[in-house]
């Protein structure tokens, strides 16, 4: 795996010289338990996306890190609108990541899990007729699938109305997915923050100033505040920060998982 952009570790301990991939994937790691991780990139002032796409706050940093965390996950989750907006492509890896996958037990890749009250997907989008393992879509009872899309993926029935994410994420952990990367969007994030589901916040920050217009990561019902400490703060040589916020052990909802520290 490449050494990629510098990135240096500056809290809580201070590291001397800059961290390789291995040293970063250890950081973040795997929890030994069923895990939720978000993963996220906001301006300094907030803003979630530049020009109505969040690529545009993404440096070689950042994306270094969001490479490393696909490795380390079981399957990574993303809404619908997410799928379709930022042009979601097949989860694929490098054969380094492959090979660091099985050396450590794992699938080849992650599984793709997308969430869709509606079903409003394509079966030809590259993320579903291009994806290496069969992909999951978590939705509700009453949705009808287009043409075509039950055979490049598994439909996961869960709630009525409306996606039951709580019975999802137990159906996923059934299927042996239990570490979670979930990268958007910021309706999904304040749904699995409203159902308690959220177990750590990888969160990069690009020093720049979006201004006012772009909303947050996060959006949708409001809910109580909850606690997430945070774990590390890394720091690249063009200023961005990556910091790493996870539950404290004993914290975990029901059924979920408590971080590793």
């Amino acid at each position: 795996m490449s050494a990629g952009t510098p990135i240096a570790r500056i809290w809580p301990t201070p590291a001397t010289g800059p961290l390789t991939d291995p040293e970063l994937a250890a950081l973040y790691g795997r929890a030994d338990r069923p895990h939720l991780r978000m993963n996220f990139v906001a301006s300094a002032d907030g803003a979630v996306a530049l020009d109505g796409y969040s690529a545009g706050l993404s440096g070689e940093p950042d994306k270094r890190v969001f490479g490393l965390l696909r490795m380390l996950c079981d399957g990574l989750v993303v809404a619908a609108g997410t799928l379709r907006h930022e042009g979601y492509r097949a989860v694929r890896l490098d054969e380094a990541r492959r090979a660091w996958r099985r050396k450590h037990g794992l699938a080849g890749y992650p599984t793709l899990v997308v969430v869709s009250a509606s079903l409003d997907l394509d079966p030809a989008q590259a993320a579903f007729a291009d994806a290496p393992v069969r992909p999951v879509v978590l939705t509700r009872a009453a949705a009808q699938p287009p043409p075509g899309l039950t055979e490049v993926a598994d439909l996961v029935r869960c709630g009525e109305d409306r996606v039951d994410l709580a019975v999802g994420l137990a159906e996923l952990r059934r299927r042996g997915i239990g570490q979670l990367l979930c990268e958007g969007g910021p309706q999904l994030f304040g749904a699995l923050t409203a159902a308690d589901l959220v177990d750590e916040l990888c969160l990069t920050v690009a020093p720049l100033l979006a201004g006012a217009g772009p909303g947050r990561i996060t959006a949708g019902d409001g809910s109580p505040p909850r606690r997430l400490p945070l774990r590390h703060v890394l720091t690249a040589e063009d200023g961005v920060l990556l910091l790493r916020y996870a539950r404290d052990p004993g914290d975990a909802p029901p059924g979920g998982a408590a971080p590793a520290a």
